[in-house]
């Protein structure tokens, strides 16, 4: 039996009715056609599906999307401005060449989006701390790490906002 639930998507109020065992990857892929959130593993392993859950990082693979009612929900298409100016970290991402094949990247932007919120003057060992949940097949990590790094420094020097 389907639920009715009511929350904040990127900014906008929104409503859907899920069944209780739908994962939240799946209505915001499927209900609301926000792609960038990628269905990876499924189990919570790989961390390409992170979204911004009231502010946390957390796998909408794992959270049931009857979960979402009453929330603040960021996706990768969140973070953009409504003129295209893309967000300090995606900004840090591209400039640092932290993409390459693409599929973990939301997952790695929203984590560190989340991550710089919390801590916006990291150590190098807390930046690496703070993906490891997040799996890359491609690059290798340093990249990453740099572009994380690159996001903090801009955002300490006031060159962007947080997210929604």
């Amino acid at each position: 039996m389907p639920i009715e639930i009511r929350f904040t998507l990127n900014g906008v109020p929104v409503e859907a009715a899920v069944p209780p065992a739908v994962p939240a990857a799946k209505l915001l892929r499927e209900r609301f056609d926000l792609t960038g959130t990628k269905p990876g593993c499924g189990e919570g392993e790989c961390g390409a599906c992170t979204i911004l859950l009231d502010g946390m990082a957390v796998n909408s693979c794992l959270v049931p999307a009857a979960r979402l009612a009453g929330t603040e929900v960021v996706t990768i298409e969140g973070l953009e401005a409504p003129d295209g100016t893309l967000h300090p970290v995606q900004e840090a991402f591209v400039k640092a060449g932290a993409v390459q094949c693409g599929f973990c990247t939301p997952g790695m932007v929203m984590r560190a989006v989340a991550f710089l919120e919390r801590n916006p003057d990291p150590t190098d060992e807390e930046i690496a701390r703070s993906i490891e949940g997040n799996l890359c097949r491609c690059t290798g990590y340093v990249k990453i790490h740099e572009a994380i790094r690159a996001a903090a420094d801009a955002l300490a020097a006031g060159a962007g906002r947080g997210a929604r």
